[in-house]
This record gives structure tokens, C-alpha cells and sequence, in this order.
């Protein structure tokens, strides 16, 4: 961040009186300027014994396989969040059963956390999908889903369904190096 959004002024990163980390803090101003995770909700929608996937139009990773999902807008909760993108990307309605994944992704800053949710009605493309499609467990397209946190939650999902329970799920995923690891 090189200007301040409330003057205009150059900023300096440094640590602001009274703080422990780093900041951009403008010069004339002294507005410091925090920049927080992003959150990305979304659903794992299924209907029977299949789960929704969108085919990504869009990068990054365009052509592969996800849940309807996105960043939380400003104003918005995560439940609201999560049918926004599942209608966005999937056209769909759905009804929210439970937060069933969280993923901490501290190295990019990025938190993911994705509902359990049952299909209401049709499905279709949105804007950012090239295709919308429900699988069965042997037909997930597996070497080409688009997150490694889409992979971890549908092998969680068909454990939990077959052990006919689920459970809430959090990981916390310090470094690209750790996926291999949960």
C-alpha cells in the first residue's frame, strides 16, 4: 500500500505506537491501515447420495472442479455468504444444514469455511461456471478438483456419511508444504 485512503499521503510500513506487528501507517496522517484474512464461504451441496460441483470459468484454477463458493462480501454474514455464492455459481437454492469445514490457510491469509447444504430445485451455470454437475463419490472428477480444501472436505464428507455421522471439521494449514500432512 503505498498511499493512505483517508489523505492520500505516503504510507510507511513499520510497527505503530502501542501495536506489536507491522503496519502501512500513513506519514501525514498517522491513519494505519490493517489488512485482516479474507474469508471464503461457500456450500457442499448435496442431493441424495450425490454432491454439487462447478466447473470453474474463471481463474484461478479455470476448468476445475469446486463447491460454489467465494469471498464474504462486506456486510454479510457466512451463512448469507454461502447461498449468495451457491446461487451465483450454481443457480441453485439450498437449505443450510451445518458448518461443516473450516480451513485456516495462515500462509496466504485466507480462511475457508464451507456449510453442509441440501439442494432445493434445479442447478445451472452462473456467470464465472463453464458446468454444473452432481456426482456420485466414484464419479468426483478427483485429479481435477481445483483446492486441495475441496479434496480434504469431500474425503472427510463420504467418511462421515458412511460412518452415517458428521462432524464438524477444522484444519489449520500453516504452509503449502503441510497439505500432505492432514
Amino acid at each position: 500500500m503505498n498511499f493512505c485512503v483517508k489523505c492520500g499521503a505516503n504510507t510507511v510500513y513499520k510497527v505503530p505506537p502501542g501495536d506489536n506487528q507491522q503496519r502501512f501507517v500513513c506519514r501525514l496522517c498517522g491513519h494505519i491501515h490493517y489488512e485482516n484474512p479474507k474469508i471464503v464461504c461457500g456450500c457442499l451441496v448435496r442431493s441424495n447420495d450425490q454432491v454439487l460441483l462447478c466447473k470453474r470459468g474463471i481463474e484461478p484454477r479455470k476448468d476445475r472442479w469446486t463447491f460454489p463458493a467465494g469471498f464474504l462480501e462486506r456486510h454479510e454474514s457466512t451463512l448469507e455468504g454461502a447461498k449468495r455464492e451457491t446461487r451465483e455459481e450454481a443457480c441453485a437454492d439450498v437449505e443450510l444444514d451445518m458448518l461443516y469445514a473450516q480451513f485456516d490457510l495462515a500462509y496466504i491469509s485466507q480462511i475457508y469455511q464451507f456449510y453442509l447444504a441440501d439442494l432445493i430445485g434445479s442447478y445451472a451455470p452462473g456467470d464465472e461456471t463453464l458446468d454444473v454437475r452432481l456426482f456420485d463419490e466414484k464419479s468426483i472428477p478427483w485429479e481435477q478438483l481445483a483446492f486441495p480444501v475441496i479434496r480434504k472436505s469431500l474425503e472427510s464428507y463420504f467418511s462421515d456419511r458412511d460412518r452415517g455421522r458428521f462432524t464438524f471439521r477444522h484444519f489449520e494449514i500453516p504452509n503449502r508444504a503441510s497439505w500432505t500432512s492432514i
